[in-house]
């Protein structure tokens, strides 16, 4: 009797689950029709075919519940709130379309979603608080959109997130203190905004930054040496902002770092000794600052690095002959500074060289004979320097040139 009873507990909890099981698929499937129709998406609902067998949809190791939606690159436009009744989606990618209106609050719901890509859409309004509720997110992507307003407070609750991107849109206010504190973030870009105060001092503190890229907004201060600290950052970019003080000696400690952009700002002083150990560095760009001294020779270490990019600064002294030793260096651009000496020969080793720019500086002597030793030489620009003699007859060896300034 007991095992009857018991059996027909079981059985009841079978059958109730199975009805619960099916009310979903139903709901899922009526949603995603709903969904189908609202957005014009064709190959939806054809010959009674299975859902989970729809273009753009992944289902659950038991072809039940939708797990992934992927939607990008159809031109689709219309309401997308009704995607929020998927309620098992992880996967959710709305990417280049022509979605117009508010981000739908009621994205916030969806509790099992790891991955969230809403953009290069015409998205507007400001960023809903209740993204913030999305507690298992990883990767969150605004960018390219029309949104506004700051960056609501109420993300911090995202303790996953990995990637954090909403670069090219109109958001305002400051970068939050919490982003320092997001212990798994590995990518944050939010260039080409209107995002003003200074870079929280703790970010890169607690988490193995990688990329940062925060060109073009209003940002004051200096650079965190936080950044820096754990060594993980890969690439840097802070290009057109306010910003000022020095590049941080602790730089050197980031051997993987491939790119160091923060030209446009007004960064002071004078380049770390330590670059010499940023192994990976192909890209330094720091232009139009107030940086002085002497161009380190610490930069003939990074054997990777292909533009160096100093122009109109305070630079003095003489080109470092050392840096004929970088066979990658594609562009030297050191225009605009107070830089004196001759044109060193060494540099006419590096044959990849393609723009060698030496412009409005205090540079002497004579243009070298074998000047067009670096037969991929494109652009030289000598002009307003104290250079004198004859031009070399062998510049018509440059076969690639395409502009020469002498003047």
């Amino acid at each position: 009797m007991a095992f009857l009873c018991l059996f027909t507990i079981l059985l009841a909890g079978f059958l109730q689950g199975s009805q619960l099981v099916i009310a979903q698929l139903l709901h899922d499937e009526n949603t995603l029709l709903a969904i189908g129709n609202e957005l014009g998406l064709s190959g939806w609902g054809l010959n009674n075919s299975d859902y989970c067998s729809w273009p753009g949809i992944a289902c659950d190791s038991n072809n039940s519940m939708v797990e992934k939606l992927d939607l990008s690159r159809r031109g689709l436009q219309g309401n997308v709130t009704l995607i929020s009744e998927l309620k098992a989606l992880k996967w959710l990618d709305l990417s280049f379309n022509n979605f117009h209106w508010s981000i739908p609050p009621t994205f916030g719901d969806l509790s099992e979603l790891e991955f969230l890509d809403l953009s290069w859409n015409k998205f507007g309004s400001s960023i809903p608080t209740e993204l913030g509720r999305l507690g298992n997110l990883r990767s969150l992507n605004l960018s390219n959109n029309w949104l506004t307003g700051a960056i609501p407070d109420e993300l911090e609750g995202l303790k996953k997130l990995q990637h954090f991107q909403c670069f090219t849109n109109r958001l305002s206010g400051s970068i939050p203190i919490w982003v320092g504190n997001l212990t798994n973030l590995r990518v944050f870009t939010a260039y080409e905004n209107e995002l003003g105060g200074k870079i929280p001092d703790n970010l890169g503190s607690v988490s193995e930054l990688e990329l940062l890229n925060l060109h073009s907004n209003q940002l004051e201060g200096s650079i965190p040496k936080n950044i820096f600290s754990l060594g993980k950052l890969e690439v840097l970019v802070l290009t057109q902002n306010k910003l000022s003080g020095n590049l941080p000696e602790l730089v050197g400690n980031c051997k993987g770092l491939s790119n160091i952009r923060i030209g446009n700002n007004e960064f002071i002083g004078s380049i770390p000794k330590a670059i010499g150990n940023v192994s990976s560095l192909a890209y330094f760009e720091a232009d139009n600052n107030n940086l002085i001294g002497e161009i380190v020779p610490e930069f003939a270490q990074c054997s990777n690095l292909t533009l160096l990019n100093l122009a109109s600064n305070g630079f003095t002294g003489t080109i470092p002959p050392e840096l004929g030793q970088l066979a990658n260096l594609q562009e030297l651009i050191v225009s605009g500074n107070s830089l004196f000496g001759e044109i060193p020969a060494s540099i006419l080793r590096c044959k990849n060289l393609n723009k060698l720019d030496l412009s409005n500086n205090r540079f002497n002597g004579t243009i070298p004979e074998d000047i067009c030793n670096t037969s991929r030489l494109q652009y030289l620009l000598l002009g307003q320097n104290s250079i004198r003699g004859d031009i070399p007859h062998d510049i018509g060896n440059c076969l690639k040139l395409l502009e020469l300034q002498m003047g």
